[in-house]
């Protein structure tokens, strides 16, 4: 089964050519590319976050293998659903999904479980791949989303998740992608002081404090389950420290500042 795309020609254009050209546009080629174990990438329509997934994707190295975990903004399926396709299209081509390393987080999680229901009207993890086919050469990937849990299982679920990429010989060959906006409709200020305080956490490493601040602070960050389930699976693969890369919001694109989202791009090394 291949899956077909569902905000193509939505959240970013339907042809290859103007698809192409987008991504030509959007991804900013660093001069030094970091060697970033795990990374959090806004989802958004390319008009408004483009620039922030861009400047991610064009500042780190490309992978062989991909666990891209997103939130489940339609509240269907199971909590944590793997698709079972065998591959997912774009209009720049397939991309398969590496059924060996889906089947083994399923064995080393049972949080985890086959489940296309939760993917078939989602789009956070489908807009991350024109990125990924524009930088890397060949890759493959494994599609999860998430839905509401404790913070543990979470937790848990990550470390399983780099528990499986060990058993594989993964470790330098992967990379794992948070798919996240930050503040929903708020104003300016209001976002940047609430993103600020996520951010904090997630540059800290600290899973704990950002379920906290999300909970106590009501930020309305959809991808926050998503971001502490990567930060736990990449200090289990060695990762020490964190870097925002690019911090943006909705008004910087459309000159409304009443009522933003909030972007940012941050790199787990």
């Amino acid at each position: 089964m291949i899956r077909s795309p569902v905000v193509s020609g939505q959240f970013y254009p339907g042809s290859r050519a103007s698809l192409s050209k987008e991504m030509q546009s959007l991804i900013s080629p660093a001069s030094k590319k970091e060697d970033a174990i795990a990374m959090i990438s806004p989802h958004a329509g390319y008009m408004y976050s483009g620039g922030v997934a861009g400047a991610l994707f064009g500042s780190v190295k490309a992978k062989d293998v991909y666990i891209i975990l997103g939130p489940n903004h339609t509240g269907l399926g199971k909590a944590f659903g793997i698709s079972t396709a065998q591959a997912w299209k774009t209009p720049l081509g397939d991309v398969e999904v590496n059924r060996v390393l889906v089947k083994t987080i399923e064995k080393n999680c049972p949080y985890i479980q086959d489940d296309d229901l939760s993917h078939s009207g989602e789009h956070s993890i489908e807009v991350q791949l024109p990125f990924l086919q524009t930088t890397c050469n060949l890759f493959t990937f494994v599609p999860i989303v998430v839905s509401q849990a404790d913070l543990n299982v979470y937790i848990e679920a990550g470390i399983s998740i780099a528990k499986s990429i060990k058993m594989l010989g993964l470790e330098k060959r992967s990379a794992i992608i948070a798919s996240s906006d930050m503040t929903h409709y708020e104003t300016r200020e209001s976002a940047e002081k609430k993103d600020g305080a996520a951010i904090e956490a997630i540059l800290k490493l600290d899973e704990t404090l950002l379920y906290k601040r999300v909970n106590s602070m009501d930020i309305t960050m959809c991808g926050f389950a998503p971001a502490i389930m990567a930060i736990a699976c990449a200090k289990e693969l060695g990762a020490k420290n964190a870097r925002l890369v690019k911090y943006a919001n909705s008004g910087d694109a459309s000159g409304d500042y009443s009522s933003v989202v909030g972007y940012a791009a941050i790199t787990i090394y």
